[in-house]
């Protein structure tokens, strides 16, 4: 009897490192892992590859069951085909085990909210679509900071500052540093002219508080992974302890006001991503250089 790992995100940009630790930390000796959409099982070889690899009396173990479908029929016809050939499944982050009866209930409730979830999402963004479109306000999806990395450069190269660049494409300061430290990163040898902007490092002490919306759904450890991933690729962040809820964010500004109005980006995007997992957050944000709190 062997036990088999399967960890899956959806897209090239999401790591598959703490699913990895999980699985080897439950004794999995073989593991199979993909980067692909769980709304449907088309076109995901490496579920696949697990399904052939597995034999009567092996335990295939995940993480969460969404990790390998997020659609309800998927999920039973998948349970349905690893009963008749004498292959359990367990998750590391839920109560499943389907050797046992309590352990195969538990799996189809979760199934079931699960492909709810998707739902809701589908049908709120739908909605404010079709809002959107009626207000003549939806143009797509707008550009994102990263995407504008080249005209941030070519703008800095040609000599106008920082604060320049943000106002001109309608970015934030900390995007722009961040895509300049990328750019020295890349090209060590390059020098960039200097900005007259007379910007300066906030040091923000974060406290961030992630639950659940419901007992039915656990998504708060994914929730803050999401946040700080966020945090990462957009900020100066570091974590004093591993496991802790406090961070500390350097990020960029020109006056209090405009700190004030990152700080409420910050806050509104991390409420986002909490929302996309089904729970909520709590942030308490300090800056003690100027006394203020949010």
């Amino acid at each position: 009897m062997s036990l088999v790992g399967y960890a899956r995100v959806s897209t090239t940009d999401q790591n598959l490192s703490i699913q990895y630790a999980a699985l080897k930390s439950a004794q999995c000796k073989k593991i199979f892992s993909e980067k692909k959409s769980g709304t449907q099982k088309v076109g995901r070889t490496q579920l696949d590859a697990c399904l052939d690899y597995l034999r009567e009396g092996d335990t295939l173990i995940v993480t969460r069951v969404d990790r390998l479908s997020r659609s309800l029929r998927d999920l039973q016809n998948l349970a349905h085909d690893l009963k008749e050939n004498g292959i359990h499944l367990k998750a590391t982050e839920q109560p499943i085990d389907t050797s046992s009866a309590a352990g195969n209930a538990f799996f189809s409730m979760l199934g079931v909210f699960a492909e709810f979830e998707t739902t809701l999402r589908k049908e709120r963004q739908l909605e404010g679509i079709a809002k959107a479109k009626a207000q003549g306000k939806y143009k797509g999806r707008q550009p994102t900071a990263r995407a504008k990395s080249d005209e941030v450069i070519s703008l800095i190269k040609e000599g106008l500052t920082r604060q320049a660049v943000t106002e001109k494409l309608d970015i934030g300061i900390a995007s722009v540093y961040r895509i300049i430290k990328e750019y020295m990163e890349a090209n060590p040898t390059t020098t960039l002219p200097g900005s007259r902007s007379k910007i300066k490092i906030a040091k923000l002490e974060v406290s961030l508080n992630v639950e659940n919306n419901s007992k039915f759904v656990r998504g708060k450890t994914k929730a803050r992974e999401y946040i700080e991933d966020e945090w990462i690729s957009q900020y100066d962040m570091f974590k004093p302890e591993k496991d802790g809820r406090d961070y500390i964010l350097k990020v960029p500004y020109s006056s209090l006001k405009g700190l004030e109005e990152t700080v409420y980006d910050i806050m509104a995007e991390a409420q986002s991503t909490a929302d996309m997992k089904n729970c909520f957050v709590e942030i308490n944000v300090a800056h003690k250089e100027s006394g203020q709190h949010w």
